[in-house]
């Protein structure tokens, strides 16, 4: 592996390590049809406005999301919108694996993961 693989791989690894909170998931989420203020993030996720800049703050330092101001607002969207498809896949990842596999028998196996409330969007 070359220096140019090794550093490719390092960067997709520091995408991935801003996508594992959940916050930040469903901000990408609710960032999907567009752009939106950061009062409409955090009433649409239910946090505070804080909690919410300190994880748009995180995720802009990545390169996902963009602001412009619009007056005194701060206005969000994403920078690299192939990443809703990403997150989208994994959802469909995460809810495959949370469903209980058919045995023998039509009896079903304990879910091997927890996130059975994980509904992704169409």
């Amino acid at each position: 592996m070359n220096q140019l693989d090794a550093e490719h791989y390092r960067l997709h690894a520091e995408v991935c390590k801003v996508l594992t909170d959940p916050k930040r998931l469903m901000l990408i989420d609710a960032l999907a049809d567009g752009e939106r203020s950061v009062g409409e993030l955090a009433s649409a996720l239910g946090i505070t406005l804080a909690n919410a800049s300190q994880h748009l703050g995180v995720m802009r330092h990545a390169g996902l999301v963009e602001t412009r101001r619009e007056g005194t607002t701060i206005v969000y969207r994403l920078s690299q919108p192939d990443i809703v498809d990403a997150c989208r896949i994994i959802g469909r990842l995460v809810a495959r694996q949370a469903r209980p596999p058919i045995v023998a028998g039509g009896a079903t196996r304990p879910p091997r993961a927890t996130a059975a409330t994980i509904t992704p969007r169409s």
